[in-house]
C-alpha cells in the first residue's frame, strides 16, 4: 500500500510539472492567461499586483477612446481607495489642470464644479481631457476628499511640457502676490521672450538659427526660486511646487522647442519625456517617501520604450525611466489596447475634432492575436515564463492612435514590441467606443 501510494504521490508531481509548461503556440497562452473582465471587481488579480508598488502607469492606444477612460478611472478608484494611492498625474497641461486639482482638493479659489474647470480648458485637443469620462471621475475624488484631512487629499496634476506661456503667466501672478521682489526678477528674465508674443515655435525658429537663446534665462529663475526658498518659510510645500513647477514647464518647453526645430526629432522627444518623468519624481516627493502615484499617459510614454523600436532612436519614455530610477518591483506598467470601434481624433494638428472608425488590426499584430481568444474583454499580467516564452518574446505590432489619426493609414499605426517586457499587464477591448467630449 505504502508503495501505491508512493507512485500515486509521484504521479502527481509529473503531472503537475508537465501541465506547469507553458504552451508552445502563443495564441493557447494567450486563450490561457486571458482573464475576462465586465467590472471593476474583476480586476481583483490586476489590483492585488498593482497594489504595493510605488507608480503604476496606466495606458491607451489612442488619446479618445471611452474605455480606456472608464477602465483606468476604476483602476485609479480602488488603487486610491482600497490602498492608498496619493496621486494622479496625467499627460496634460500643468498650468490649466491645476484648476482642477485645486477643486478635488477643495482648495481655497477652487471652481464650483469639475464641469466648469473642464469646460474652460481651451486648448487643442480639448476632448482629450474635458470630457464626461474626466468628469465622472473628478467629482469622485471631490466626494472622496472630504472624509480627508486637507493634507492627505488626492491630488490630479499635469505633467506635460505644453500650454507653456499659460506656466510662465502663472508663475508671474503667483510671485506678484507671493513676493514682489521675486517677480521683478523672474519678469526681467523673461523679457528675452517678449518680441515671439507668446509663440514657441517663432522662438524655436530664431533660437534654432543661432539669432537668440533663452535658455539660461530659464534656468536663472529656476535657480532664484531654489535659492529663495528661504525667504518662503509661510509657504505651503503644495504652493512651492505649483511654483517650481510653472518654472519647470517653461524652461523645458523651451529646450523642447529648440531642439524640434533644430530637427532634433530624438532630443525634442526625450526632452518632453525627461519632464514628464521628472514631474512624476517631484509629486512623489511632495506627497512623502511612503507615497505612491497614478500615472495616466499614451501606451508610447507609459510602455518601457527599451522594448521597442524607440530604443534604435535612443528615445526614452517615462516607463523606462521609471523602472530605471525606481526598480521593476517599484513600478507597474498596465497597456490598454483595442482590436476595432471608434475614436475621437483630429485629421491634422488644431483641426476640428470628429468620430472616427478604427479598422480592424492588421494581420499578426498583437491586437489580431489578442482578438483570437474569442473573448471581448480581457487582461493579461505577464511573468518571467512569458518574458522567456519563444513566440512572445519576438516583436509584435502593437496599436498607437495619437490625437491625429487617419483610418486609411492605420496600417502604420502598429508599434513594434515585445509586449510582456513592455508591459507588466495588458487590457484588451475587442470593440471600443468614442469619448464624450463636454464641448459641443
Amino acid at each position: 500500500m505504502k508503495k501505491f501510494a508512493a507512485i500515486l504521490v509521484l504521479f502527481f508531481i509529473f503531472n503537475s510539472c508537465a501541465s506547469s509548461e507553458p504552451p508552445a503556440n502563443l495564441d493557447d497562452l494567450l486563450k490561457e492567461k486571458a482573464i475576462a473582465f465586465h467590472k471593476a471587481a474583476d480586476l481583483d488579480g490586476l489590483i492585488h499586483e498593482a497594489s504595493s508598488k510605488k507608480l503604476v502607469l496606466l495606458g491607451e492606444a489612442s488619446h479618445g477612446t471611452h474605455e480606456y477612460y472608464a477602465w483606468r478611472d476604476s483602476i485609479s478608484r480602488r488603487l486610491i481607495s482600497e490602498h492608498n494611492f496619493n496621486f494622479i498625474v496625467v499627460e496634460g497641461d500643468f498650468a490649466s489642470l491645476y484648476a482642477l486639482n485645486k477643486y478635488v482638493k477643495n482648495l481655497p479659489g477652487a471652481a464650483s464644479s469639475a464641469k466648469e474647470v473642464l469646460l474652460n480648458l481651451d486648448r487643442w485637443p480639448q476632448w482629450m481631457w474635458g470630457n464626461y469620462e474626466v468628469l465622472a471621475l473628478a467629482e469622485w475624488l471631490r466626494t472622496y476628499n472630504e472624509q480627508l484631512p486637507e493634507d492627505e487629499r488626492v491630488g490630479f496634476y499635469g505633467m506635460d511640457v505644453y500650454d507653456e506661456w499659460r506656466s510662465k503667466e502663472a508663475l508671474l501672478e503667483f510671485l506678484f502676490t507671493a513676493h514682489p521682489n521675486l517677480f521683478e526678477e523672474a519678469k526681467k528674465h523673461y523679457e528675452c521672450f517678449a518680441p515671439f508674443d507668446s509663440d514657441s515655435w517663432l522662438y524655436a525658429r530664431y533660437a534654432g538659427a543661432g539669432h537668440v537663446n533663452c535658455s539660461q534665462n530659464t534656468e536663472d529663475v529656476l535657480n532664484m526660486l531654489y535659492e529663495n526658498k528661504h525667504m518662503m518659510r509661510g509657504m505651503s510645500d503644495e504652493d512651492f511646487f505649483y511654483a517650481l513647477q510653472n518654472a519647470y514647464v517653461f524652461r523645458n518647453a523651451e529646450k523642447f522647442y529648440r531642439k524640434s526645430a533644430m530637427g532634433l526629432s530624438s532630443a525634442s522627444w526625450n526632452a518632453r519625456a525627461i519632464h514628464m518623468f521628472e514631474t512624476t519624481k517631484r509629486l512623489v516627493k511632495l506627497y512623502g517617501a511612503k507615497s505612491k502615484g497614478i500615472v495616466w499617459a499614451h501606451n508610447t510614454h507609459i510602455g518601457d520604450a527599451s522594448y521597442t523600436d524607440m530604443q534604435r532612436a535612443n528615445q526614452v519614455n517615462i516607463g523606462q525611466l521609471a523602472r530605471d530610477y525606481f526598480g521593476n518591483n517599484e513600478v507597474f506598467l498596465v497597456g490598454f489596447t483595442t482590436y476595432k470601434g471608434y475614436v475621437k481624433a483630429g485629421e491634422n494638428w488644431g483641426s476640428d475634432r470628429s468620430k472616427m472608425k478604427i479598422p480592424k488590426a492588421v494581420n499578426n499584430s498583437l491586437e489580431e492575436r489578442l482578438n483570437r481568444t474569442g473573448l471581448a474583454s480581457f487582461y493579461l499580467i505577464f511573468d518571467e515564463t512569458d518574458r522567456k516564452h519563444n513566440e512572445f518574446s519576438q516583436q509584435l505590432g502593437n496599436r498607437a492612435v495619437g490625437v491625429v489619426y487617419n483610418p486609411q493609414f492605420d496600417a502604420r499605426q502598429f508599434v513594434p514590441t515585445i509586449v510582456p517586457k513592455r508591459y507588466d499587464a495588458l487590457l484588451f477591448f475587442r470593440n471600443t467606443k468614442a469619448l464624450k467630449p463636454l464641448q459641443k
